[in-house]
């Protein structure tokens, strides 16, 4: 491949959002790094999952993308994904070390994200992998003060059960 103007970091930018996993590895094995940010902090990896591609998410994880990356707002590829729904792609990322309980800059978590938007599946998950749903966010709110404001009975369910 030759690269006209166009940078190879915005390329593989692109490709990460759009799950071009042949692109993604054209652009590894011309030394493209797995880890580079864009102007808001987010690496490849955190744009791919954002976006559901989940073997794109494996190709970059097996090429040494950070899975605990956070961008300048502090966000996760883990709390992305638990915004958005995506519960294949948020066990991928567990299954490879990435942390629950990081915070971002307000204090949220991947669990607090799950809870406030509805995504119960992965208010089980992130549970089932070790979150801990005492963590305060910046207005010393948990994610079962979550639930409780948004009336998620079932996320409440599996907070009050769990013993994390």
């Amino acid at each position: 491949m030759t690269f006209s103007s166009t940078r190879p970091e915005d390329l593989f930018f692109d490709a990460a959002r759009k799950g071009d996993v042949a692109y993604i590895k054209e652009l590894i094995d011309a030394g493209t790094d797995v880890n580079i940010r864009d102007g808001r902090g987010f690496t490849p990896l955190i744009l791919t999952t954002y976006e559901g591609h989940v073997e794109a998410a494996k190709l970059l994880i097996d090429s040494g993308a950070d899975v605990n990356a956070q961008d300048f707002g502090g966000n996760s590829a883990l709390m992305g994904v638990c915004f958005k729904g995506y519960a294949e792609v948020a066990r991928l990322l567990l299954q490879h070390g990435a942390s629950p309980d990081l915070q971002n800059g307000n204090g949220g978590t991947a669990l607090m994200f799950a809870t406030l938007f509805g995504r119960n599946e992965l208010v089980k998950v992130m549970l089932e992998n070790g979150a801990d749903k005492t963590v305060q966010d910046a207005r010393g709110l948990t994610a079962l003060d979550l639930a409780h404001q948004q009336g998620n009975e079932e996320a409440l369910k599996y907070l009050q059960a769990s013993p994390h």
